[in-house]
């Protein structure tokens, strides 16, 4: 059985190997090719894994907590509250314009109230991830349109961190008062978090993370999980748990020594994505495919206007709108957690299949609307009457 084991698992990395070398040389997210080669090795695809998949479960988990905790490393607190009061508004545009198509189509196709909540989500964050990657790609780091579209992402952060909370509890289908008890519990979490680090910050950082090798390593994913456990004993969700560990301890001896764990966090993040194509049956992907194209042509047009409308609100030209919204088209990582979550709960088969095409999709229609962008001319704002 272990040479079943070792040979599946080496044969499934070289493979990802592969994919995340031809998503380099495509200038694209490896995230819709890792999913794919789920789909390829997962339920009804052409080839099934069978000893691995445990092993990849418990890799997928981890990888869950990773990808929160080195989010939440990337903001402090005082830059969090400075981009969060800058961009609200067009952060709270987002959420409604873009968790609406999810719910209303759900609803449509008859799947209840918290499965639509859950397609919600999935179509209204943005990958931060792919974001990241693709703002350092077009070396536009230091561009206005950049830090709005940072900001967005930062509301939206905040939003998954009540969110996942919530759709923890619905999930499970609990009570109105333990509902309300593990939002109210997610807040105050948030609020912990934010002025801990305000106060404590650079300080818990310097002393976390003030040497150098394993000994971070070690600290920082034992830290990571520690507290991603605590937060799901109390029912508040790992994921929540993970990110504001992240950004509880976030600071410039953090920042420095993040790219210790980034290796490792991408391995078992990759565990993660692979899994989720494991749980698609593939075959029944076609019958998806009409509510899926939908909603990703009605998602593209909503994040090009919370684009050009935080645009407009910090001056930009229409260029600089297009590629706010252009870089917010991508989903990746969240709305395939989120749609985890109902996959774990049991609630419809086709929340996995309309997920995994969507984030496959759109990871694939962002970065492609972003080089478009990068070839139009700079247009000034038009000038105030």
């Amino acid at each position: 059985m272990t040479d079943i084991l070792l040979l599946e698992l080496g044969a499934l990395l070289v493979a990802l190997a592969l994919l995340a070398h031809l998503a380099s040389r495509w200038s694209l997210s490896p995230v819709p090719l890792y999913l794919g080669a789920g789909l390829l090795f997962g339920e009804g695809g052409p080839v099934p894994l069978g000893a691995s998949v445990e092993f990849i479960e418990v890799a997928a988990e981890i990888g869950v907590v990773l990808l929160l905790f080195t989010l939440g490393l990337e903001y402090s607190a005082s830059r969090l509250l400075g981009e969060l009061k800058v961009t609200l508004p067009t952060g709270l545009l987002d959420l409604v314009l873009n968790f609406s198509p999810g719910f209303v189509v759900a609803l449509v196709l008859d799947w209840g109230v918290v499965a639509a909540t859950l397609l919600g989500g999935v179509t209204y964050i943005s990958s931060s991830g792919i974001v990241a990657r693709m703002i350092s790609d077009m070396g536009w780091s230091k561009r206005r349109e950049a830090s709005k579209t940072i900001g967005v992402l930062v509301v939206e952060d905040l939003v998954m961190a009540v969110y996942l909370a919530l759709i923890g509890v619905l999930v499970v289908r609990t009570g109105l008062i333990t509902a309300t008890a593990a939002v109210l519990g997610a807040v105050v979490l948030v609020v912990g978090a934010v002025a801990l680090n305000l106060r404590f910050g650079d300080r818990l950082s310097l002393w976390l993370f003030s040497h150098s090798g394993e000994k971070v390593l070690l600290g920082m994913i034992g830290f990571s999980l520690l507290v991603a456990g605590a937060a799901e004993r109390i029912q508040v969700s790992a994921a929540v748990g993970a990110f504001l560990a992240g950004l509880a301890v976030s600071g410039h001896a953090s920042h420095a020594l993040r790219g210790q764990i980034e290796p490792l966090r991408d391995f078992f993040a990759a565990a993660f994505f692979v899994l989720f194509g494991f749980q698609v049956n593939v075959s029944a992907v076609g019958s998806v495919m009409l509510p899926v194209a939908v909603l990703v042509v009605v998602t593209v047009a909503t994040k090009l206007i919370t684009g050009w409308y935080g645009g407009v609100r910090i001056g930009l030209g229409t260029t600089g709108r297009l590629r706010i919204g252009a870089l917010l088209v991508a989903r990746g990582e969240f709305s395939i957690i989120i749609a985890e979550l109902g996959v774990t709960a049991g609630l419809r088969d086709e929340l996995a299949l309309v997920a995994a095409a969507y984030v496959l999709l759109t990871a694939v229609v962002g970065p492609l609307l972003v080089r478009l962008t990068a070839h139009l001319p700079e247009h000034p704002a038009p000038a105030a009457p």
